[in-house]
């Protein structure tokens, strides 16, 4: 009885419909459809209903202590029971081309992660792809979590950039003089991107992709 029941719950306990609880949060009522489905709830919407109604996070993200399980009369007892995964937030930092390498767009939001692969990567941030160029493995428009602390190996996915300015995401194979970012697409016509000692080019490492999950436009 996770999100998606405990918003069922949510809307017969107030007698309000999809739409209502859609100007509650601050979104468009396909957004309720999503969580009613199984999707993650951003960190805005999620505390606007809260302080509405005046529930609590677990009250909608609970299955032990939800308003589902509260309804329906289940508590959890004193032996141990599998609970879901607790949620937090990584910073949406910005968009990173799948493709040539370009500037990235600048953004400023936060997108929900498992609490536990946070733990393991406190510094890590989330990026939004665009392009096909990783297609095979990172579809456009999903995001990717980046660790900066994560230093790539020979096959690593990981977001470089070049000449300070420029930023992309390929698959990193290493050589005693030469660094190829090679694609990994459904789609033809993407070449490695080849960077040799002594062409002039600087390349910085900004990471490698940890985790990566459907933005909310996706479904």
């Amino acid at each position: 009885m996770g999100l998606p029941e405990n918003i069922d719950a949510l809307l017969v306990k107030y007698d309000i419909n999809q739409e209502a609880l859609a100007r509650v949060a601050g979104v468009a009522p396909s957004s309720i459809t999503r969580w009613r489905n199984g999707a993650q709830m951003r960190k805005e919407p999620l505390r606007a209903i809260c302080k509405y109604f005046g529930i609590t996070e677990d009250d909608l993200l609970s299955d032990s202590y939800g308003l589902a399980a509260k309804e329906h009369g289940y508590f959890p007892s004193s032996a141990l029971t599998p609970v879901a995964s607790e949620v937090a937030y990584a910073p949406l930092l910005g968009r990173v081309h799948a493709g040539d390498a370009q500037e990235p767009d600048v953004l400023d939001d936060e997108v929900p992660v498992p609490a536990e692969v946070l733990d393991g990567h406190p510094r890590a941030y989330f990026l939004e792809v665009e392009g096909q160029c990783m297609s095979r493995v990172y579809p456009e428009g999903c995001h990717i979590l980046i660790d900066p602390d994560s230093e790539p190996t020979n096959g690593s996915i990981a977001v470089v950039s070049i000449d300070g300015a420029d930023y992309v995401m390929r698959r990193l194979y290493r050589g005693a003089s030469t660094l190829v970012l090679s694609p990994d697409s459904w789609d033809e016509g993407y070449e490695d991107i080849v960077v040799r000692d002594g062409d002039g080019h600087e390349v910085s490492f900004h990471g490698c992709v940890v985790w990566f999950q459907a933005s909310k436009e996706m479904e």
